[in-house]
């Protein structure tokens, strides 16, 4: 995206000498100046309307994926904060010499961020009354 940003502008500085009507000139610098962004939006679409199909799907191995992660996040999240603590403390009780390392959730917090954010945007939705 920002190597196409680094072409667009010396080709919309040529415009002008290669076209001579001004209003002309402007148009066809705007067009090539925008033609990224629209490219850019262009392929949100397309990744929306395979969002859409994916969510819509019967199959399990198709539409389930995003609750897949979402659990796995749920799981790490609480091996990390419940289930890895409370086995250190009943192995410290028992006097057993052996520590559980906690898991690095360096990895899984964008993810587990990402679907939160996601998440709240669907309430905001529904609260907007935009759900179906």
């Amino acid at each position: 995206m920002k190597l196409l940003g680094e072409l667009i502008g010396p080709v919309t500085g040529l415009i002008s000498e290669f076209v001579e009507d001004k209003d002309k000139s402007k148009a066809l610098a705007h067009e090539i100046a925008t033609m990224a962004e629209k490219h850019a939006n262009d392929i949100a679409k397309a990744q929306i309307e395979v969002n859409k199909v994916e969510a819509a799907s019967s199959s399990l191995w198709v539409s389930g994926w995003r609750p897949a992660v979402g659990w796995v996040c749920v799981m790490g999240m609480a091996g990390n904060f419940m289930v890895i603590p409370f086995a250190n403390f009943v192995l410290a009780l028992l006097d057993i010499d052996v520590s559980i390392p906690l898991v690095p959730l360096d990895t899984m917090m964008p993810v587990l961020m990402g679907m939160l954010g996601l998440g709240a945007m669907r309430s905001f939705e529904k609260t907007k009354g935009v759900s179906r």
